[in-house]
């Protein structure tokens, strides 16, 4: 039995999204796709060596683990200035956080 475009459409109704609808739909896909980046990009990292620091950013913060602070502290650089002669780096101890060791 053939059916005919408008009983199909009386049974299901006119099923056509909206252009806001599509365009609602596109963004959420494309910040799917940029969200992981993101928060990769939220994770502190940790050096061994203040030299190992390949080029700090404006703002960034990194962790360095070179036993100049205190126990239960390691030492963060932020890139808190620009200069005319380049990033003026900030330095601060700040309690290490992970998984406590006994």
């Amino acid at each position: 039995m053939k059916r005919s475009i408008s009983s199909s459409n009386e049974i299901f109704g006119d099923c056509h999204p909206s252009r806001a609808a599509l365009t609602a739909c596109f963004f959420l896909m494309a910040f799917g796709c940029l969200a992981p980046g993101w928060v990769q990009g939220a994770k502190a990292t940790t050096f061994g060596r203040e030299q190992d620091i390949p080029d700090l950013k404006l703002g960034q913060r990194v962790k360095v683990d070179d036993g100049t602070c205190p126990a239960g502290q390691v030492k963060e650089v932020t890139g808190a200035k620009m200069t005319e002669s380049g990033l003026v780096r900030a330095y601060k101890c700040v309690p290490r956080l992970g998984i406590k060791q006994k």
